[in-house]
Order: C-alpha cells, then sequence, then structure tokens
C-alpha cells in the first residue's frame, strides 16, 4: 500500500510539473503567433503569385517581389491603418475588436475598388523609365526600394512611431533609381509636387478639422439647448461626409463598370448628400428623443456617425495607400512580362488582391498598439473631436487620392489630432463665447448649492460635463496644454527621418542585388 501510495504521488507530481510546462510553453509561445502568421501569409503570397506566373521567363523575380509586397502590405497595416480607427477607439465609440474588424472590410474595399490611379505615380512617376534599357536593372530597382521601405517600417512599428509608408516607399524608390542611374532619373517635378503635399496635407488636415471642431463648439456645445442644436447641425455633417464619399467612388470605383461624366458625377454627389441630409434628420430626431441636456448625450449623438467616418477614412486609406505596397509590384510585373520599360503601367487583379489583404492582415495582427498611441496619447479625444478628425482626414485623403498625389494620411490624419488639441487650446483661452456660457452655468451651480438641494445640485451639474466646465482662472488656463508636446517632437523627428533613411537603405540593397545579379 505505501509503494503504491507513493508512485500516485510521484505520478501527481509528474503530471502536474508537465502541466505547469505546457502552461509556460503556451505563455512564451504567444509572442510569436502573430509573427508566424505573418510569415505564412508572406508564403502563401509567394504561392499565390507563382499560380499566374508559373510558366513565366522571370517567375522567380516576380514570385519574391510578390512575397516582398505582401511583407510590405503586412507593415503598412501595422502603422498606417492605425490612423484611420484611432480616434474612434480613443473615444470609446469603438472596442479594439470592433475597430480592428470595420477597418480590415473598408481597408479591403478601397484597396479593390478605388487604388489603381495612386499605384501609377508610385511604380512609373518618380524615376523616368526612359532612363532604364535593361530591365533587370529596373526591377533590382524596385525590389530594393520594396525591401528597405518595408524593413523601415517594420523598425518603426517595432518601437511605436506613426511614420508614412508612403514616405518610406517614395524614398526607396528614389535612392534606388539615383544609385542606378544618377539624380537626372528622377522626375523632379512629380517629387516636388509629392514634397509640397508632404508639407500642406498635415496643416491642411489640422485646418479642417479645427474648423469642424469650431462649427460644433459654437453651434451645439455652447448652445444653452444642445440637443435640438444637435439635431439641427449634426445631419448636415452627415450628409457632408456621404456626399463627398458618393462622388470619390463614383469617379474611381463605379468607373470600372460604367463612364460617368463630370456632370453625373456631381449630380450623385449632390444627390446623395440630400438624401442623406434628409435621412439624417429623422436619424437623429429619433435618437435624441428623451436625452438629457449634456455634453454625454451629444457624445452618444456623435458615436455612430463617428464610426461612418472610420469606415469612410478607411476606404480612402485602402484607395491611397496600396500603392505603397503593390506599386513596384505592378512595375517589376509590367516589365518582367515585356521585357521593356515603359510608362503605362497594368495592375493584375491578383497584385492588388495581395495589397489588401496584408494591409488587412498587418493591421489586426499588429496595428493595435499605434491605435492606442493615435487615439489616446496626443490628446484626449471624445466622440465630438474624434469625428472631426475622422472626417477631415477623410476629405483630405479622398481628394488626393482623387488627383493621383500619394500624400501622407499618417501626416493628415495626425495632423488632424494635433489641429483638434491645439484648437482645444486656442479655444479655452480665448472663446468669448465659451466664456459666457461657462459664467451661466457656473451662476447655476453656485444658484443651487445655495438652495441646499441635492437634487438640484445635482440637476446643475448634469448641465454640463465638459472636460473645461469646472471653473479655473484666467492664468491656470493659460498654463493648460492639452497637447502632449513631446509627441509632437518625436513625430516631426520620425517624419523627417524616413525619408532620407529609407532612401540610403534602398540604395545600399540596391548595389548589393547588383552584385550578386
Amino acid at each position: 500500500m505505501t509503494d503504491t501510495t507513493i508512485r500516485k504521488d510521484t505520478l501527481d507530481k509528474d503530471l502536474d510539473k508537465l502541466v505547469h510546462v505546457e502552461e509556460a510553453t503556451a505563455v512564451v509561445a504567444r509572442p510569436l503567433v502573430a509573427p508566424g502568421i505573418a510569415l505564412l501569409f508572406i508564403a502563401m503570397s509567394a504561392v499565390f503569385a507563382s499560380v499566374y506566373v508559373f510558366d513565366e521567363p522571370r517567375a522567380v523575380l516576380i514570385v519574391a517581389a510578390a512575397a516582398i509586397g505582401g511583407y510590405m502590405a503586412l507593415n503598412i497595416g501595422a502603422n498606417d491603418v492605425a490612423n484611420n480607427v484611432g480616434p474612434a477607439v480613443g473615444a470609446k465609440a469603438l472596442t479594439m475588436g470592433g475597430a480592428l474588424v470595420i477597418a480590415a472590410i473598408f481597408e479591403s474595399a478601397g484597396a479593390l475598388i478605388a487604388g489603381g490611379d495612386v499605384v501609377g505615380t508610385i511604380s512609373s512617376g518618380i524615376v523616368d523609365p526612359a532612363n532604364f534599357e535593361n530591365p533587370e536593372i529596373f526591377i533590382r530597382l524596385m525590389l530594393a526600394a520594396l525591401i528597405s521601405s518595408a524593413l523601415w517600417i517594420n523598425l518603426a512599428t517595432w518601437i511605436g512611431a506613426p511614420v508614412s509608408t508612403t514616405h518610406a516607399v517614395v524614398g526607396g524608390v528614389l535612392g534606388a533609381g539615383v544609385t542606378a542611374a544618377g539624380f537626372a532619373t528622377v522626375n523632379w517635378a512629380v517629387m516636388g509636387a509629392i514634397a509640397a503635399s508632404w508639407v500642406i496635407s498635415p496643416f491642411l488636415g489640422g485646418l479642417i478639422a479645427a474648423v469642424f471642431l469650431a462649427l460644433i463648439k459654437t453651434a451645439i456645445i455652447y448652445q444653452d439647448d444642445k440637443i435640438a442644436a444637435a439635431r439641427r447641425w449634426l445631419p448636415l455633417l452627415i450628409a457632408i461626409m456621404a456626399g463627398t464619399f458618393a462622388a470619390y467612388l463614383a469617379s474611381k470605383g463605379l468607373r470600372r463598370v460604367v463612364s460617368l461624366s463630370t456632370t453625373s458625377i456631381t449630380a450623385l454627389g449632390i444627390g446623395s448628400f440630400l438624401a442623406v441630409w434628409l435621412a439624417a434628420h429623422f436619424y437623429i430626431a429619433r435618437r435624441a428623443i428623451g436625452l438629457e441636456n449634456r455634453n454625454q448625450s451629444l457624445r452618444a449623438l456623435f458615436s455612430v456617425p463617428l464610426i461612418f467616418a472610420a469606415a469612410l477614412l478607411s476606404f480612402a486609406h485602402g484607395a491611397n495607400d496600396v500603392a505603397n505596397a503593390i506599386g513596384p509590384v505592378a512595375a517589376i510585373v509590367q516589365v518582367a512580362h515585356s521585357s521593356e520599360v515603359t510608362t503605362a503601367v497594368a495592375i493584375p487583379f491578383w497584385v492588388m488582391v495581395i495589397g489588401a489583404l496584408g494591409i488587412s492582415f498587418g493591421l489586426v495582427l499588429f496595428g493595435a498598439k499605434l491605435i492606442h498611441m493615435v487615439g489616446e496619447q496626443i490628446t484626449k479625444l471624445n466622440p465630438m473631436r474624434a469625428f472631426c478628425v475622422a472626417l477631415s482626414a477623410a476629405l483630405t485623403v479622398i481628394v488626393a487620392s482623387a488627383l493621383g498625389m500619394p500624400v501622407s494620411s499618417t501626416h493628415i490624419a495626425v495632423g488632424a489630432v494635433f489641429g483638434v488639441g491645439f484648437f482645444r487650446e486656442w479655444y479655452t483661452t480665448n472663446s468669448s463665447r465659451r466664456r459666457r456660457y461657462m459664467e451661466r452655468k457656473n451662476a447655476a451651480h453656485r444658484a443651487a448649492r445655495e438652495q441646499s438641494s441635492e437634487d438640484q445640485v445635482a440637476s446643475a451639474a448634469k448641465l454640463d460635463d465638459d472636460l473645461d466646465a469646472a471653473p479655473a482662472s484666467s492664468e491656470e488656463i493659460r498654463r493648460r496644454r492639452l497637447v502632449r508636446r513631446a509627441h509632437v517632437t518625436t513625430i516631426a523627428a520620425a517624419w523627417v527621418t524616413t525619408v532620407p533613411a529609407a532612401a540610403l537603405l534602398s540604395a545600399l540593397i540596391f548595389l548589393a542585388l547588383s552584385l550578386f545579379a
């Protein structure tokens, strides 16, 4: 009996040890799940490409380019897509899981439906194909650009810096192009326009976001009857978003099915604006029933439009930034098929699929870190402020993509976040409307306290629950900083560094590829 007991105790201890080992192994292996899935996607991109090009003379190069393009798309999803849904997550309008699902769906849709025009600029607009009579050199150039930009974005994501993937890929093409054929090969007019858009886009995004926030504060938040003001103005903001989106979709996506004139596209945009404006009036009126006259009620009214704005921005981002992943791949496929470098770049559908799926996978696997950074760590966002950010960024990116200009969606979205924060600082200090509004509310609080009625005090407190509702001296207001200054310098440094770093890395990779060619 004693021997049996000893053996059973020993067996139990051994089983306990095995269980602990298994648990420890699971904990250690958990961080490796996402990289493992990413590697599987890269491998599947290569297999997917080989199905279409297995009998091509340069099939190995095309398959390699497809795998690297998939890797690049993963990094775009991990770094850039945070700008689209980060404000909605920071404003608590979306959970992280909901944001990932919405972004993945609309990023893919934007890339597949409306991603074609910008791809042409990335693949053939930066360097002059006439300077590359040898197609092998041009293929190595595009491979170097893909590898360098993907590596740089991967590094930036790892350290938590929201850099511009557009900067990275343009810098990669620039560095390899100069190394291959000298400075004369670069289309400096196109580069100048792109560089100007990098400077203009964050200021434009911030300015538009500030204008929308000024409208919301003046016309809705600091009105005595907030709910009535929201019923009047919020349908207009929703209609602006819908009309712009409809016109863009008609001009970019539907033209592959049916050709529409400029007049027809304009009429469709105006018609969508009017239809959504009317529908939004009924929707907001019904949602507003029973809501108290307080800012918390406004947040509830803005939450659903904010989700639509985030979806719109994801669509616009997919249309604009898929070029960064598949533009060089499309150029490689074109040159490999024709054995000559041309300005006309056909975009195979399978290439678009790799880019679209890669962006979505990258977001789901690695995007949470930068979503928190953009949505929560720059400035405090609520649904009203986040709606301004998303609507501003969507409008700016949509216009840029319609013009075929690869602007940085990172610059636009982060610029909009900064614009909202800096405008709040200015408005808190300088707005006479806000000052008069707060004086009335503070008087109501004092009157309620003097009456010594807990119910009246609670009622007065509900009149305003804005962040700035507490009384503050003018000196305290001047000292308030609603934007974290450290992020301004950090992000600006990352933006400035990206182009030269990607260009230098691309030049080195091009030289290495040339040595082994």
